[in-house]
């Protein structure tokens, strides 16, 4: 699927809310070395969404996560498919207001109009009981029928912590990634580092006694 019409891209950047122009074309994929460039080409493709797959983003903070989700996010645009960008809070908060107001089939309805919904920075701030649940019933509408893109710092294996439930954990988890693309992305934050390279900061120590993460 290939979009030509260039108001229609235009219209469609707009409308998905990036919250800024972020391209591959300027992703420093010689930082983040762990990043499979060829997995990035294939997901730029939209064939994915096409197929109503996932993309999962794991890393520290700073290390491109989002970055990418934008510039595939942009990619997929082009080819000719609808896209809406939110990080995890905004979403959840939206979600919660209107179930508390009787409008959650609406606003439900509303996220399931894009392709591709990209959900940003999931994880950072435990989530309450009541926002987990309505995060569990976004992932059920969509699967097997439309794309999420989440980008998270902490690894699913964390995401107990994340949902305070183990058991709705495995459960948002068993329909996320049964067709999904997992990408890992490791290392110290691109901008940490360019303030060390620029003498702002002293040089990155380990914790006495812990090991880098593997």
């Amino acid at each position: 699927m290939v979009a030509r019409d260039g108001k229609r891209v235009t219209m469609q950047h707009k409308m998905a809310r990036f919250p800024v122009r972020k391209d591959l074309a300027d992703f420093d994929f010689n930082f983040a070395k762990t990043v499979d460039k060829k997995q990035i080409a294939e997901l730029a493709s939209g064939a994915f969404v096409g197929r109503g797959e996932n993309v999962v983003l794991l890393g520290p903070p700073g290390v491109g996560k989002t970055h990418l989700a934008i510039a595939i996010g942009r990619a997929v645009i082009e080819r000719g498919y609808t896209v809406e960008f939110i990080t995890a809070t905004a979403l959840l908060s939206g979600l919660q207001a209107a179930h508390r107001q009787g409008r959650l089939a609406d606003r439900m309805t509303h996220h399931g109009k894009r392709k591709l919904l990209i959900i940003d920075e999931l994880g950072y701030l435990p989530l309450e009981r009541e926002a987990a649940c309505l995060f569990f019933a976004l992932v059920a509408q969509r699967y097997e029928k439309l794309s999420l893109m989440i980008t998270s710092n902490h690894s699913v294996s964390h995401w107990g912590k994340v949902f305070t439930d183990d058991v709705l954990a495995t459960a948002i988890l068993d329909r996320l990634l049964h067709h999904s693309h997992i990408i890992q992305i490791r290392g110290e934050s691109y901008r940490l580092r360019e303030k060390r390279k620029a003498g702002l900061m002293a040089p990155a120590e380990a914790p006495s006694g812990v090991s880098a993460e593997k």
